[in-house]
This record gives C-alpha cells, sequence and structure tokens, in this order.
C-alpha cells in the first residue's frame, strides 16, 4: 500500500529497520498523508505494497524454481498461458483462446500479442524452448516431472528419449500444440504453473546466468518486472507497462523485505509498515494470532496443502517401516492445533487433503495420537533393527529457520520423548541450505509442507512414485504404488481413477515415507483499504488483481 507512515520500530528491532529502509519500507513521502483511523490516504498515483518472504529465494529461473518463496515473486512477473484466478478457474493469459479436441489429447493455443518485458514479441517458441529446457536431464529441474502428461516427456527426461518427440509445437508465432500421453483433467490449469511458463530463447541463450540478477537480462513477460534485487536483503518488482493488461493493473510498486521471524514481521504489520501477512509470502506468528482473532483482522480459509514430516529411508533407523509408523502415530495432533498452531488446521491422517475433490472423508488409515499402536510399531521396529532400549534410538528433526517450525519440533520432539523414550535433537538450517540437506539426504527426519500445483490427489501422490523424482527427497519407492500412479495416468473413468489414487495412498501409509502432521488452512491479515489480496486455491496471489482505494 501507499507509503505514508514513519517506519516506528520497538527500539530492539532498530537495527532492523536499515533491512527495511533498502527495501523502501517506511519514510514519509511529501504527498502523502496518514488518516486519523490508521487507515491509509493516496496522495500521489503510485500506489506501492509491503510485503516480506522469509528468505532469499533459491531461483527465480522457472524452470529450475521447486520452492513457495521462489514461486510467489515468479508468478508476478511472469505470465503463462493461462492464469488461475481466485475460484480456480483458468482464464486467459498469454493465451486469450484454445482449442481442446475430442479426445481430450491436443490442445492448440492461440497466442494474443504480447511483449517481453525487452520488446521482443512473446511468441509460441518461447513456450516450447522453456518447457523442453526444464525436461532436458543436462538442467536437472526438480519439477521435470510435471511435463510427464505431455507425450514423449518422461522418455526425454529420463530415457534418453529426443526432444523432437516431445509432444510441444510452436506451429508458428502465434500457435503452440500440445498432445498429451493421456487425457489429463487438471492440464489447462498445469500451463499456469511456475514451471510451465515462458522463458525468451534469445536472451537465455545469450547469457545463461540471466536469472542470476535483477538487470537488462531479466527478462519476463508479466504484470510486474524485477527491477531490483539485493541478494538476502529485498526485492521491488514495478509494474510492466509493456504488459498487455497492464491498464487494469493497480498496485505500481511492490516492496518484497526477506524476514525471517514471524515476531518481526507482525510487530511491523502492527506498525502499519508491512500490508499483508499471509501464504505464499510469510507467515502469521503464532504468538500474535489471539491477538489478530480477537480484533477481527486475521482470516482463516481452509486450503488444499499439507504440513508433513519427511523421512530418510536411507538412514539406518529411518529405513524401518515400523519405526516410522511409531513416530507417526504417536503424536497428537488435535492439542497441537489447539496449542501451538491455533490455525483451525485439521489433522492429516492421509497424505491428501480433505479439501481436495473425492478425499473429503477420514480414510481410516490410522488414528490420532494412537499411542498403543505407536507402542506396538517401535516395539516391533526395535526387534527388526536389534535395538533392545528405546534410549538407544535418536534422530535429529530438521526444519528451516522459523519459529513457528521451531515450535512444532519442540513439540513433537516431547511427544516422541514422553510417548516412546526416543530422544531427538533439532537442528535448524537457512532456507536454501536446507532444501540442500534434503536434496542430498543429509538428514533423518525433516519437515515441508506441500500446496496443490492443481487441484487433484495426484500432486500429492506422484512426488513418490520413485526414489529419483526431485521432489520425493525420501528414498522411498515401492513397485506397485508406482504401478497404480501409472494407471491412474491412463484411466478415463472417473470412479476407477479414483479408486486407484487411494489404493496408492493406502500404500504409503503402511510404509510411511511421510509422518502428515496437519492439512493447512490459510492464515492471513491484511490493512484496511486493499482489495482482492487473497490467494487462489493453489496459494498464488496475483498482485495484477490488487486494487488499493484511493
Amino acid at each position: 500500500m501507499i507509503k505514508n507512515k514513519k517506519f516506528l520500530l520497538l527500539t530492539v528491532l532498530a537495527v532492523f529497520s536499515l533491512v527495511l529502509a533498502a527495501c523502501g519500507f517506511g519514510g514519509d513521502k511529501s504527498d502523502n498523508s496518514s488518516s486519523s483511523d490508521g487507515n491509509k490516504d493516496t496522495g500521489s498515483k503510485a500506489k506501492e505494497l509491503n510485503v516480506t518472504i522469509s528468505s532469499e529465494p533459491p531461483s527465480l529461473h522457472p524452470g529450475l524454481a521447486s520452492d513457495t518463496d521462489s514461486s510467489a515473486i515468479l508468478t508476478n512477473i511472469f505470465e503463462g498461458l493461462v492464469v488461475v484466478d481466485q475460484k480456480g478457474t483458468p482464464t486467459p493469459g498469454m493465451a486469450e483462446k484454445w482449442d481442446i479436441s475430442d479426445d481430450k489429447k491436443t490442445y492448440t493455443f492461440h497466442l494474443r500479442d504480447a511483449k517481453w518485458s525487452n520488446g521482443d514479441s512473446v511468441v509460441a517458441g518461447d513456450f516450447e524452448y522453456a518447457w523442453k529446457w526444464a525436461l532436458n536431464p543436462e538442467n536437472l529441474s526438480q519439477y521435470a516431472s510435471i511435463f510427464y502428461p505431455i507425450k514423449g516427456a518422461e522418455a526425454y527426461n529420463e530415457a534418453g528419449g529426443s526432444a523432437d518427440a516431445v509432444g510441444v509445437k510452436a506451429e508458428d508465432d502465434k500457435t503452440l500444440v500440445v498432445t498429451l500421453e493421456n487425457p489429463t483433467p487438471y492440464f489447462l490449469e498445469l500451463t499456469g504453473f511456475k514451471t510451465y511458463l515462458p522463458i525468451n530463447q534469445k536472451v537465455t541463450e545469450a547469457n545463461k546466468e540471466w536469472y542470476a540478477d535483477a538487470g537488462k537480462d531479466y527478462v519476463t513477460n508479466g504484470p510486474y518486472k524485477l527491477s531490483d534485487w539485493k541478494h538476502s536483503d529485498s526485492i521491488v518488482l514495478s509494474k510492466n507497462e509493456g504488459y498487455w493488461d497492464a491498464s487494469n493493473v493497480d498496485v505500481t510498486t511492490v516492496n518484497v523485505a526477506m524476514i525471517e521471524k514471524e515476531s518481526v514481521v507482525a510487530t511491523n504489520f502492527k506498525s502499519g509498515s508491512l500490508d499483508y501477512i499471509g501464504k505464499p509470502f510469510s507467515t502469521v506468528d503464532l504468538n500474535a494470532i489471539d491477538e489478530f482473532k480477537k480484533d477481527g483482522s486475521l482470516k482463516i480459509k481452509d486450503e488444499a496443502s499439507i504440513y508433513w514430516y519427511k523421512f530418510n529411508t536411507k538412514d539406518k533407523i529411518m529405513s524401518n517401516a515400523n519405526i516410522r509408523k511409531a513416530l507417526t502415530l504417536a503424536i497428537d495432533r488435535q492439542t497441537l492445533i489447539d496449542n501451538v498452531t491455533k490455525g483451525e488446521q485439521k489433522p492429516a491422517l492421509g497424505m491428501v487433503p480433505l479439501s481436495v475433490p473425492g478425499f473429503e472423508e477420514d480414510r481410516g488409515y490410522y488414528k490420532d495420537n494412537d499411542v498403543e499402536g505407536a507402542k506396538a510399531a517401535l516395539e516391533a521396529g526395535m526387534k527388526e533393527l536389534g535395538i533392545k532400549d528405546p534410549k538407544d534410538i535418536k534422530v535429529n528433526i530438521s526444519y528451516n529457520t522459523s519459529e513457528g517450525h521451531a515450535a512444532i519440533a519442540q513439540y513433537v520432539q516431547e511427544e516422541w520423548s514422553k510417548k516412546l523414550g526416543i530422544s531427538s535433537q533439532l537442528d535448524n538450517s537457512e532456507w536454501q541450505v536446507y532444501l540442500e540437506k534434503l536434496k542430498t539426504g543429509d538428514y533423518q527426519i525433516g519437515r515441508m509442507g506441500w500446496v496443490a500445483d492443481y487441484i487433484d490427489a495426484y500432486t500429492f501422490l506422484e512426488m513418490y512414485d520413485t526414489a529419483k523424482n526431485g521432489n520425493n527427497q525420501t528414498g522411498w519407492e515401492n513397485a506397485q504404488y508406482k504401478d497404480l500412479l501409472k494407471k491412474v495416468v491412463a484411466e478415463v473413468d472417473e470412479a476407477k481413477r479414483l479408486d486407484y489414487l487411494k489404493q496408492a495412498e493406502a500404500i504409503a501409509m503402511t510404509e510411511f515415507p511421510v509422518a502428515p502432521i496437519y492439512y493447512y488452512t490459510h492464515l492471513s491479515v491484511v490493512q484496511k483499504g486493499i482489495e482482492n489480496l487473497d490467494t487462489n486455491p493453489t496459494g498464488d496471489i496475483h498482485f495484477k488483481d490488487v486494487k488499493i482505494k484511493d
């Protein structure tokens, strides 16, 4: 929102003001003023939003990004063939219209007249190039499998297939034809996902590191440009006047500070220096939830996402399915929600959230807080591993630096000690370091969240199809599970497809590569005078839709 108040911080946070100043936060504008009720008045045509992310985005390359911090930025500076709106409906983006064949396997996208931020025309070839770039196994895209519905995509990425055989072809500058292996009900929605975003082929081929910094080579096609990027400090997005729908973009500047501590974020929101707290940018401080509830500012809604602990099945102790089961069953999720997270989340008793169609009911894989079941599984696991005393089992709980994640880890640590006699140590790392630990298997138990890439159960199950899937990170795989997922992809009968999905989930919830903790709700607070600042069903916020009242 427009900046009109001096940036006031408590004395203990004085040092942090330097970070916010660097991002353009705080300070008066000569033509701005504060109203008596605390709302912000606009005294100039410039309209700014101040938000935060928790840390440096690991990558602002659409083909390499795999995390929410990166995605939150990318979805506002690039635009895909479609844009998924707040109702979850794919709406025209770079494609002004499309045709779908009768057999649901061929999609023909007709591109609108649009420009890259350097003045180049956005052409169908930019999409073909970007998608095949991500599929090229040499580029190590963790999200390459998101393209597997496309004919020949999996073969190119995993089995030495040819790029020319991938079913995406730019017939001309305005026409992109995509051929699928099988009908995929969520494919249109996929084309708005971050890995499906285009990249400028000419710029990429001229500078392989084009995405490392803001500058003339960081070329985008979305409603905003990356105008400034101070690494590990701040990002500034500026309205792209060359964007095809620029006349409908109200917010001219988005200042994004990188703030690790949720308590600092909450303090700055309450001072009026931040305009929004909530995913995908930040998390509402656990200690501020009651206050925001009391004053009526906290918004809570269900979300298709899950918080879970991943087990490194290559670790000696975590390789045992009964030990993993014991750790999963011993957690009292409802008490965690009531006393720690406080966001009206739902205990996760499966891998697919209750908000996903077809999975609204508890599937009965296990009970919350099943202490007796946990003890029985622990005894069986110890016997299999030749361990006589639970005190001999020591585990590490890893998480990325966050007050919220730390509070959850401390709770789980106490649960395992009290109920199973297992001791655990807490291990926190900065976000990029933490992601590398998961990627290389340098952990035993690690927290992670998963937000639906599209509203279908497959997005929560697909990543565990093979151990080498870039988003798996557990080392777990199961031949029957993989076979069921192949049946899911090929099945056109909706009832049979749903049954295969549930069978696959049941297998995973027998072997426990993950311990589901809770199904997320989306908690957010927004300053008065700001409209449409909310997530869509896949957790994205499109700043192009945000309006600031004059």
